[in-house]
């Protein structure tokens, strides 16, 4: 199978480009002396987190129970959920989810979520590892640094069922920060509470075995804190171009990982000199960014979204007008919200299809 049998549109993982990118960032944590547990909320694809455990990874976070569901069966380990889980129906799901996965690890920033975790695991005999999750300025989830925190860890040390790990404090909204120097001011000032909140628990008596946190945006700068021990990048591996756009620490462009995805249409309509409409439209990518996809490696046009099903091409270069049939591919503007679109990946090294992986936490949002 090659690239022309694949059946548009479909989303296309670059081989070559995918594992340079996992061996960059494994090289890139060690060389801090850090860990990382890449966040699968990127891919939700059970093969690409085995080769990133592969590759040096602890495990992988997972936003939702469903993700971690779904990593755990395909014998995934190492798993952090990153998002609070508070329902009785979904701390049973985790006591199953346990069963086979006990090294699981779940954070909190409630004493009454402490509380109910603690009384669901006593009753099933199980030991849950625990992490505080900290707000560091992305206001959603986390207790406040500091004092609040410290009283969290000790509620759940109250709980012979629970243990804590350490503190998790992800300063999403650094990611993005144009320029690396501004981003690094950003992400130092977001995270400097994380690392306070650390050192009082530890002036305290609480033994902090893991700090987690940082992005893809500020892979290269939160390693500079002593007090991170592992990175939670996720969109390194297959990048997009949003994090490409938001500027490296040598250079305009964010080059230090390599654009590995993209989704492939065939051009189906030229009614004009000036147009042509390809088969990929509001139902292949995602659409939460302000600027378009971008043609791969192919000039003379730009792409404007024209209705669910239909991609509009702009003609600005006649002598490489598109030919009916055509294949075109395209970086898409965000990745995470791309790939959930899709039930699978085609893996391609050149212009051979090497594998089809399939996308198996896709739409797993409970």
């Amino acid at each position: 199978m090659t690239r022309d049998d694949i059946p548009t549109p479909a989303l296309l993982l670059d081989a070559d480009r995918f594992e340079r990118n996992l061996a960059r960032m494994r090289d890139h944590v060690r060389a801090a002396g850090k860990n990382y547990r890449p966040h699968a909320k990127t891919h939700r694809c059970p093969e690409i987190a085995r080769r990133q455990v592969e590759a040096g990874a602890l495990g992988v976070a997972c936003a939702k129970l469903g993700e971690a569901e779904v990593m755990a069966g395909a014998g995934v380990r190492g798993l952090l959920i990153t998002t609070e889980i508070v329902t009785p129906a979904a701390m049973f799901r985790l006591v199953r989810l346990l069963e086979r996965a006990p090294d699981t690890m779940v954070v909190v920033d409630n004493p009454e979520n402490v509380d109910a975790l603690g009384r669901a695991m006593s009753a099933r005999g199980l030991t849950l590892d625990v992490m505080v999750d900290i707000d560091v300025g992305g206001r959603r989830t986390g207790a406040q640094p500091g004092d609040p925190a410290l009283a969290l860890a000790r509620a759940i040390g109250e709980h012979k069922s629970l243990r804590l790990r350490g503190l998790q404090g992800y300063a999403g909204h650094c990611a993005h920060v144009m320029g690396w120097a501004a981003r690094r001011e950003a992400s130092l000032r977001a995270m400097a509470p994380l690392m306070d909140t650390r050192r009082l628990f530890e002036a305290s008596g609480i033994p902090v075995e893991i700090v987690a946190g940082g992005s893809t945006g500020t892979h290269d700068i939160d390693v500079e804190l002593d007090g991170l021990t592992e990175l939670q990048s996720g969109s390194y591996c297959v990048m997009d171009l949003d994090y490409r756009r938001i500027g490296g620490r040598n250079g305009e462009l964010l080059t230090d990982f390599e654009m590995a995805l993209t989704v492939t249409a065939t051009v189906v309509s030229v009614p004009t000199a000036d147009r042509a409409m390809v088969d990929a439209g509001l139902k292949a990518f995602s659409t939460d960014k302000p600027f378009p996809p971008e043609p791969v490696e192919r000039p003379g046009i730009t792409y404007g979204f024209a209705g669910d099903e239909h991609g509009r091409l702009t003609i600005t270069d006649p002598s490489r007008a598109p030919k009916l049939g055509e294949r075109i591919e395209f970086f898409p503007p965000h990745c995470d919200p791309t790939i959930n679109l899709y039930d699978r990946i085609y893996i391609v090294r050149g212009q051979a299809v090497e594998s089809v992986w399939e996308i198996s936490a896709r739409g797993r949002s409970d």
